[in-house]
């Protein structure tokens, strides 16, 4: 039991160590620490569009590794960081930003699951509604009572 409990504590180690070794190489980094940082909160909003869940300062993939650089170089040209950002946009649209921004497309794509539930719901309701109820028979006559006594007595 000790022993599955030690692996089990390395291997949640090993896991919360895996942003760690996207750790950026110290030549990539700009010389100006205030520089440096601006690069690194831009890096923070951009995706990897290799990983597709982290961001370009937590990947290490070539592309990412590109990115940074692309970052770094319009850092220290003196772009702001919106200009950043829009020139990284420009080139690999809203996708590789981690929080896109509020348009008509991102509108419909966050609110196509709602329109969805409800048209299915007042299709439901509509077909329900709709639903025609067979009434019942009517009683038997007389007639009817006796042949059915004779079919039954055969």
């Amino acid at each position: 039991m000790r022993a599955l409990a030690l692996a089990f504590l390395l291997f949640t180690a090993l896991v919360a160590a895996g942003p760690a070794a996207a750790i950026i190489d110290p030549r990539e980094m700009l010389p100006d620490p205030a520089q440096e940082e601006r690069a690194r909160a831009i890096g923070r909003e951009l995706r990897c569009l290799v990983c597709q869940n982290q961001s370009i300062d937590d990947s290490n993939a070539g592309l990412a590794r590109d990115l940074r650089r692309i970052v770094r170089e319009r850092v220290a040209a003196g772009d702001s960081n919106a200009e950043v950002i829009a020139f990284v946009t420009a080139r690999y649209g809203d996708y590789v930003r981690l929080t896109p921004p509020l348009s008509a497309k991102t509108v419909a794509l966050w609110a196509s699951p709602a329109v969805v539930l409800a048209l299915g719901l007042a299709a439901v309701f509509a077909f329900y509604r709709r639903r025609v109820t067979i009434p019942a028979p009517p009683p038997l006559t007389e007639e009817e009572r006796a042949r059915l006594a004779r079919l039954a007595a055969e």
